[in-house]
Formats: structure tokens, C-alpha cells, sequence
């Protein structure tokens, strides 16, 4: 394991943090000057180099700021800990804005100094990991079974040139599947051409489509390729086919029915030698019916159906998909990499995403610019995604995640009246919270923001509101009950026990009773991690 690295010019602040993280099973390396820490970086290497720097402000022959700007550069996603007297706490929040993991003012409490310094050992830990996964990182994430099986149709098809429609909620991908059908098929080698058929005005959307002679209408002074020559020997996406125009509609059907078209104010007939991918947002069958969508069309394109489920529905994925898109954030806009505390996770989890995958990547975009910390808490998320309307997530997930969030349980004396006690589930206290019942003559306390945790132990407790999703996947006949399940109950142990010991794992292993190999696999099969 590499050591930690000390920088301080007082000897009693090396020492005693030496031996407490001896003590911890943690290997240190000690300086007295950022000079040396500089000069052993250049020689020594990135393998030799520290787990986690922990240096003063204000030392002889160099300042600690100074030191956190040159190993930043260096060694970017290495966890920095600044140690400031109080006098100068503004330059450790300065320093806190420009990357480093967290400022540590003395004099501290030795134990919360070792806490701190795990927590960034964990940290970096989890960083080398994603590092590692990201130099490979796929065109599209995503663990849960409803996305298995998308990554498993996308195989079967890899050597088909079938016509497919994609169907899914606006931002939850479809593009994405459409390019990922594109690259693993026989046309990879030719051009992927995108076009919305919603986002172009009517007009001039069958010149897009098919290209126009010149002067076959006032302005079209130059012959004009469509996107169907435009996509020869490849693939042209047909993004929300379900806002074309009808007499659009005739014009698409013929292309795939004969495999030709004319150009508008063309006499030739020219040859489309691509393949065409369809996606809607919208329920096509039912346009049949309301006679806004040719039926003869939608069989056409409806050869190979893909459905993309919506975020809500991969709940999993959140967390790897967060720390996908931060990581993307930081890469456009130039800055390190923000990180994400699991209880921010967690609380992140209890959002329903109404825009999918791209709101949550326009989340990150935002945490990456507006959050002031490094690590990312429950508090830097964006007001919408603190006032979550708890109703929208399924009842096992609220549950856990409300309790991995809450404070300890609090015991109450009885109320004296039963009607008194009965009347006070539905009302918040002076101290802002609500009280819930779990037995006769037991009353503990729940955060007032997770209302439907509350009913939900009202009405038989965790059990029951587990026994009710079950009973619900069930009657819609839905595939793997025992396994969709079982992955969301563990994930919401292990967030609530790491929740529980501020994200270490040896202990929160310790509390569940399993071993710290099994807690780590478990993250890692779960997409924790």
C-alpha cells in the first residue's frame, strides 16, 4: 500500500499523526518542506509516489498552497488535505475551491484527523478504479437487467441491416442506440446521419430528407444532397418519427418500400442503399388509431422493436452514471474531477428523472460548476433534486435510502392518549419532524421530508411495503422478481450501513456481519462503487 505523505516543519504534528495512522495499519512518509515533497514526485515516480498528501499552510521554504497548485498539475487525481491554523481559515477555503480533498483545522481531534485521511485513502482507492474502467469506457452504461437486455438485442442484430424503432421517453438514449446498432453493424464503415424530424419545420423537411435540383423552389439556387445520400452505405436515424408530416409519411414509405426516391423537383429516380433506424418518444400505435401516423408506415418500420427503459427503471445505473458524467463534466471543462459522497448518491437515487439520462447528465454538468467542494454533498444538490417528490420511487428503494439519510432513531416516551398518538402521524412537530408509529406505546422520529417513508412504515413496516412491490411485479408478470429484488435490498443495506460509518467499508462490513472481501464485491457487482 503506499504511504501517506506528512508535510509539516513541526515535529510534534508529524509525530502524532505517525503514530495514529500506524495504529490504523496506514504507512506515512514524513517532510518537512513542500521542496522535498517536489523533488521526490520528479524522481521517484507516480508508483512511489503518496496515497494521500497531507500537508501545512505555512512552512519554511515553500507555502502549502504553492505545493497544492504544482502536485495538482502532477498528479491530478491524487487527494490533497490541508492543515491550517484558524487565522487562516479563508486561504484553506481558497485552496479547498482549487481541488483540494478537504482542510483540517488545528488544533484538530486526532481521531476525525485519521477518519478524514481513511475517507481519502477510500477515495482514492475508488478514483484508481475508475480510472482504470474509464480508458475503456463503452459508448453505453448500464447494469440493470432492462439495459442487459437492450446490450443483448444490440448483439443480436450486430449482423442484421433490419429496419429497427427504437421507442423510450425523451433522454433516455436513443441516439446512443442507434449509434451503438451503426458501429456493430456491416455499415459501420459507412456515415451515421442523425436528423429530427420534429426540430425542422415542415417546409423544409422533405428537402432535408431528400435533397433538392436547383430551382426547384425560390432560394434552392444549388443542387442539394438530402440525408438520405448523405447516409449511403450507412445508416440514417430518423430521431422522433412520430411528429413527421403525413404527406411526409408517403413519401418515407415508398423509399422503404422500393428503395428509391426523387429529389425535390427531381425527374430521376435515385437509389438509397442505407439503412434506416427509427426512434419515437411517442406511442405509435395509438397515433394509428387517431389516424395521425400511416399504419402501413409503422409496419414497416416496426421490423425489430427496442425499448429503452427510462432512468426510474434502471435505478441501479445511477451511481455509475453519475460518476461517468462528472468525470465527462470535468474533461470538458477543464477542472479535476468532482467526486460524490454515497449519501449524496443515495439521496440522488430518490430523484424519478423526468428528463432521464440527460437530466441527470445536465446535473452533473451543474454540481461540476456549482458545487463548491471537491466532494460532492447532499446538500450541493440542485433544488430540484432535494424537493423529490418521494411518491415516485419504488417503496423498498424509499424506505432504505430515507433511513440511510436519516439520524439515529430517536425513542420517545408513549403519548397517554391513543387518539393523541393517532392524530400526531399526520403532523409535523415543532422541531420539524413527524412522528410515525411502529408499535402500540412506540413512537421514533423520521426526517419530515420523506412523508411516503412514513406511511409506508405505518402501514406494516419495510416488510410490508417489500411484500406490496413484490406483489406488484409479480401480477405484471414481470422477468427476474428474485433477482431485481435482491439487488436493490443489498444495495440499500450496504448504502445504509456506509452511510452509517461515513463510507468505510471495513467497518460497515463489520456492522452487516459478512467480510470485507464480500462487502467489495458486492459493490462492484451492484455498481456501487
Amino acid at each position: 500500500m503506499k504511504p501517506i505523505w506528512i508535510v509539516d516543519d513541526d515535529q510534534s504534528i508529524r509525530f502524532v499523526l505517525e503514530k495514529a495512522l500506524a495504529r490504523e495499519g496506514l504507512p506515512t512518509r514524513s517532510f518537512t518542506n513542500p521542496r522535498d515533497v517536489l523533488s521526490a514526485l520528479r524522481t521517484e515516480g507516480d508508483d512511489a509516489g503518496p496515497q494521500v498528501l497531507v500537508t501545512d499552510i505555512r512552512m519554511p521554504g515553500g507555502s502549502g498552497l504553492d505545493l497544492l497548485s504544482q502536485v495538482k498539475e502532477s498528479v491530478p487525481g491524487l487527494p490533497v488535505i490541508i492543515m491550517t491554523a484558524f487565522s487562516d481559515l479563508d486561504s484553506a477555503v481558497s485552496a479547498f475551491q482549487g481541488g483540494a480533498f478537504e482542510y483540517l483545522p488545528k488544533p484538530f481531534d486526532l481521531p476525525k484527523a485519521v477518519d478524514l485521511i481513511r475517507r481519502a485513502v477510500e477515495e482514492r482507492e475508488r478514483e484508481a478504479v475508475a480510472d482504470a474502467s474509464a480508458e475503456a469506457t463503452p459508448e453505453m452504461l448500464g447494469q440493470a437487467p432492462a439495459m442487459q437486455d437492450v446490450f443483448r438485442a444490440i448483439g443480436r442484430l450486430s449482423q442484421s441491416q433490419v429496419t429497427v424503432l427504437i421507442t423510450g421517453e425523451s433522454g433516455s438514449g436513443k441516439e446512443l442506440v442507434a449509434r451503438a446498432l451503426h458501429k456493430h453493424s456491416p455499415r459501420a464503415g459507412g456515415p451515421f446521419v442523425a436528423i429530427n424530424t420534429a426540430a425542422i419545420p415542415k417546409d423544409l423537411l422533405e428537402s432535408e430528407l431528400f435533397g433538392h435540383e436547383r430551382g426547384a423552389f425560390t432560394g434552392a439556387q444549388t443542387l442539394r444532397r438530402g440525408r438520405f445520400e448523405q447516409a449511403e452505405g450507412g445508416t440514417l436515424f430518423l430521431d422522433e418519427i412520430g411528429d413527421m408530416p403525413f404527406d411526409l409519411q408517403t413519401r418515407l414509405l415508398r423509399v422503404l418500400s422500393d428503395g428509391h426516391f426523387y429529389r425535390v423537383g427531381g425527374h430521376n429516380a435515385i437509389k438509397a442503399t442505407v439503412r434506416v433506424i427509427a426512434a419515437t418518444h411517442q406511442d405509435l400505435e395509438q397515433r394509428v388509431k387517431d389516424g395521425s401516423f400511416r399504419e402501413d408506415l409503422f409496419h414497416r418500420l416496426n421490423v425489430i422493436r427496442l425499448r429503452l427503459p427510462a432512468l426510474r427503471e434502471r435505478q441501479e445505473d445511477v451511481p455509475m452514471l453519475t460518476r461517468h458524467f462528472l468525470q465527462r463534466s470535468a474533461q470538458q471543462l477543464g477542472v479535476e474531477p468532482k467526486r460524490i459522497s454515497d449519501l449524496a448518491l443515495a439521496r440522488l437515487a430518490l430523484f424519478g428523472f423526468p428528463g432521464n439520462v440527460r437530466q441527470l447528465e445536465n446535473i452533473c454538468h451543474w454540481l461540476t460548476v456549482m458545487a463548491p467542494a471537491q466532494v460532492v454533498e447532499v446538500k450541493d444538490l440542485p433544488p430540484e433534486v432535494l424537493q423529490v417528490p418521494a411518491a415516485s420511487v419504488p417503496a423498498p428503494v424509499a424506505v432504505a435510502v430515507a433511513a440511510a439519510m436519516a439520524p439515529p432513531m430517536v425513542i420517545e416516551p408513549p403519548h397517554a392518549d391513543a387518539a393523541e398518538l393517532a392524530h400526531s402521524r399526520a403532523y409535523p412537530t415543532e422541531h420539524g419532524q413527524v412522528h410515525a408509529a411502529t408499535e402500540p406505546g412506540s413512537v421514533f422520529s423520521v426526517p419530515a421530508e420523506h412523508p411516503r417513508s412514513i406511511a409506508l412504515m405505518d402501514a406494516g413496516g419495510w416488510e410490508g411495503a417489500l411484500q406490496a412491490e413484490a406483489r406488484e411485479l409479480l401480477d405484471a408478470g414481470g422477468p427476474d422478481v428474485w433477482d431485481s429484488l435482491s439487488r436493490r435490498f443489498e444495495s440499500c443495506l450496504i448504502l445504509t450501513a456506509l452511510g452509517n460509518t461515513r463510507g468505510r467499508r471495513i467497518e460497515a462490513a463489520q456492522k452487516l456481519g459478512i467480510g470485507r472481501n464480500t462487502i467489495t464485491r458486492k459493490i462492484q457487482e451492484l455498481g456501487l462503487e
